[in-house]
């Protein structure tokens, strides 16, 4: 369990979440809230935005603790080597697309190393875990054979994987290196009758260019609301980045197109929702605000709250659990939306 936050700890948290913010924000901190605050930001994924901002305002301004320092030491060189290990996942990442393309399989790395370079101004600020590549459920196959060939094994059930659309692959000699080839990123079978996202739509969503704002939160918000089910911050901190990335009223026409293509005006609404509260950002909750909210929005919204996510790991993780589980059921029983053809 985490150590507990107080109100204001929370805000702290939340500004040292967001990439965008000044460094200078709670300077006064004390060695209990700030290994509280470290602690907290470990396990929601945002550390390296916050050991980028402590750097930046200087030591000199932390309190003098021996073992606060120490500390401090110890997950610096862990996110040195963090760096490091997404640097090496982005090698074999390109390397696998280099040899999906000789092959004619059309393919793309999406999430991790896509949203640093995009949405994030210190790429180092979204280190990511594994490379997600998204092909056509017709090219699984071929590109499945084409990673084994590359020195990976299969490390998941092959009826599951072809169940989910999601094959985990590992490297023969360094085993943290974790490849997931996905035919959908949506891979709740109970929600893929009313939404996808897939290799076709995210193509159309782009119009012929690439990564554009649009499609890079639409990945954004399934991976928070479809895959995850908000289980950290760093899933809204992409969210918030993606907003920001939309930089024109066409843009913001094209995301809301696209969430009625794909299905995801559900997801939307609640993700964008809970992100605005969270970090204040008026323009993401004037963006759900755009989807017509039904019943099964309402109670989405409803659900999913500021205080449910910073408490997933706290003495209110029992509750944060209840209703992330309840949104899940919506999400299962919420009726599919028509698209004209």
């Amino acid at each position: 369990m985490l150590p507990p936050l107080s109100p204001t700890e929370e805000k702290l948290l939340l500004d040292f979440a967001d990439p965008e913010t000044s460094a200078d924000r709670g300077r006064s901190l004390s060695v209990d809230s700030l290994k509280a605050l470290l602690a907290n930001g470990e396990f929601h994924g945002v550390l390296p935005i916050m050991l980028r901002k402590l750097r930046e305002r200087g030591d000199a301004g932390l309190p003098e603790d021996a073992a606060l320092r120490q500390k401090l030491a110890e997950l610096r060189d862990q996110a040195t080597l963090a760096t490091g290990q997404s640097m090496l996942l982005q090698y074999h990442g390109d390397r696998i697309m280099k040899a999906l393309a000789a092959k004619g399989v059309p393919a793309r790395i999406v999430k991790g190393p896509v949203f640093a370079r995009k949405l994030y101004r210190h790429a180092a600020d979204r280190p990511f875990t594994d490379i997600d590549i998204l092909v056509d459920p017709g090219s699984i196959g071929e590109a499945n054979k084409t990673i084994g060939e590359r020195g990976f094994k299969l490390a998941s059930g092959e009826a599951e994987s072809h169940e989910l659309q999601e094959f985990k692959w590992l490297e023969k000699e360094n085993s943290s290196l974790l490849i997931e080839l996905h035919g959908n990123l949506v891979h709740d079978t109970g929600m893929r009758r009313r939404l996808s996202l897939g290799f076709r739509e995210l193509n159309i969503i782009d119009g012929g260019e690439a990564d554009t704002p649009a499609s890079l939160l639409a990945i954004a918000i399934v991976h928070a609301a479809g895959g995850h089910k908000f289980h950290r911050l760093q899933l809204c901190v992409d969210v918030l980045q993606g907003v920001r990335a939309l930089q024109s009223p066409e843009a913001e026409a094209r995301l809301l197109e696209a969430a009625r293509m794909t299905g995801i005006e559900l997801e939307l609404a609640t993700v964008l929702n809970v992100t605005g509260r969270l970090f204040e950002e008026p323009r993401a909750i004037e963006l759900a605000g755009r989807i017509k909210p039904d019943l099964s929005i309402r109670l989405a919204k409803w659900l999913i709250t500021g205080n449910m996510l910073l408490r997933v790991n706290s003495r209110d993780k029992m509750r944060s659990r209840l209703s992330r589980d309840a949104f899940r059921w919506v999400q299962r029983l919420a009726r599919p939306k028509p698209y004209p053809a």
